[in-house]
């Protein structure tokens, strides 16, 4: 028998304020939702999809950047 101690491995939401959402890849969300996989958002941030935004949500400053770079 062991007693070694395992460490768990320090998961933490994006560090961008409270209830601040990203933009990430529409077909990883159901995914990082239920298998608890990390999603990498547009700015960068990796981390596994606990919430999802409703209308008029904050948006992370980065990601829309980003975002409307792209639909321009």
């Amino acid at each position: 028998m062991s007693t070694e101690v395992l460490e768990r491995p320090e998961v933490k939401d994006a560090d961008t304020g409270p209830e601040m959402f990203h933009y990430v890849r529409k077909d990883k969300i159901a995914e990082s939702a239920v298998m608890g996989t990390f999603v990498e958002a547009l700015c960068g941030e990796k981390f596994p999809v606990t919430k999802a935004a409703k209308p008029g949500s904050p948006v992370c400053p980065k990601c829309k950047e980003i975002y409307d770079s792209w639909a321009a």
